[in-house]
């Protein structure tokens, strides 16, 4: 558990937002403490909750912990931590997540090559509850996990996953941070910061790349509701929202790249294997499964389709409330 002084220093950034999950955020310090390769510093960011700041004062002395200075929501509580963090690298991890402990030391290697700008891990879902047989494997990305379809070895990416992700602490200055119109905001799902950031890195700076490594690895929980229809739809209908956000900042082609292979080739082999394997009776819930995949990719879309409807920046009205026809607000 020592720093390797030829390996380049890094500072991770834990945001958080709510005193209910407090056992989950101190799991993820702690498996943080743990790391083979220490990190210089750990900085604890609280969303707007005065609470959950004093409590965290008082009782995690050897970590950094601030308020958002920025808009609330992920995005702004991201940017300020990466505003304090010193590191050369500035890694992320989720309040829910929990880090293996060679995670930093796994991402921190990739950054031996000049050209590699962020570096994401793989992430693996806990299921409070028991993954749910309708929920294939290939739609993980909702519950913010791993998905089947995911290279299997470190392979260069368009963008990384939230739950595990790390940036060169120049990249980040030089992009200006995490776009504060997307991101999770309080129980809204909205989503793809990372990857409208990862995109307009690679953008500025021809010839650089993203890489995943799935050797780096955090387990990430997941409650029993995000495993139900009426979340998997809500976030696929906020996920098309956000898409259709980032193709409006960096296009179309750029924005949607990796989606066309998911959707031409994974998918329909996900939906064939079920419906086959419910056809030979040796898997009950493959029809049930391929539902599911054909549900979401159906929601997706027109979620996709009314977000390029909406004003720039607006994917979540003014008023704090959406239109009676978008449910994705009411995500708990």
């Amino acid at each position: 558990m020592s720093h390797d002084s030829g390996m380049p220093t890094v500072s991770v950034i834990v945001c958080t937002y709510a005193e209910e999950r407090w056992e989950m955020l101190m799991g993820a310090l702690d498996s943080v403490r743990a790391q083979t390769q220490l990190p210089q510093e750990t900085i604890v960011v609280v969303d707007y909750n005065m609470d959950l700041y004093k409590r965290l004062i008082s009782t995690v002395p050897d970590d950094v912990i601030v308020e958002n200075n920025g808009p609330k929501g992920l995005s702004g509580a991201r940017n300020t931590g990466a505003e304090l963090a010193n590191g050369q690298i500035v890694a992320f991890l989720d309040d829910d997540a929990q880090a293996a402990p060679d995670w930093l030391e796994r991402m921190a290697a990739m950054y031996d090559d000049p050209d590699v700008l962020a570096v994401g891990g793989r992430v693996e879902p806990l299921w409070a509850a028991g993954r749910p047989g309708y929920f294939a494997k290939e739609l993980d990305w909702i519950v913010g996990c791993t998905y089947r379809g995911l290279p299997r070895v470190a392979a260069e990416v368009r963008n990384v996953i939230g739950a595990n992700m790390s940036f060169r602490a120049e990249v980040l200055k030089r992009v200006g941070g995490f776009n504060p119109s997307l991101g999770r905001q309080d129980a809204v799902p909205l989503a793809c910061e990372e990857t409208e950031l990862c995109i307009r890195a690679v953008m500025g700076a021809p010839g650089s790349r993203v890489v995943y490594e799935p050797a780096a690895l955090v387990s990430h929980h997941v409650p029993a509701e995000r495993g139900t229809w009426r979340y998997m739809l809500a976030r696929s209908w906020a996920e098309g929202i956000s898409k259709a956000q980032v193709s409006r900042v960096v296009g179309h082609k750029r924005a949607l790249g990796p989606e066309r292979r998911y959707v031409r080739q994974v998918l329909p082999r996900a939906v064939f294997a079920g419906v086959r394997g419910w056809t030979r009776g040796n898997d009950p819930a493959g029809l049930s499964r391929a539902g599911a995949i054909i549900a979401v990719l159906a929601v997706t879309a027109a979620g996709y389709v009314r977000g390029r409807r909406l004003p720039s920046g607006s994917a979540v009205p003014e008023t704090g409330s959406p239109p009676k026809d978008e449910p994705w607000r009411e995500v708990q």
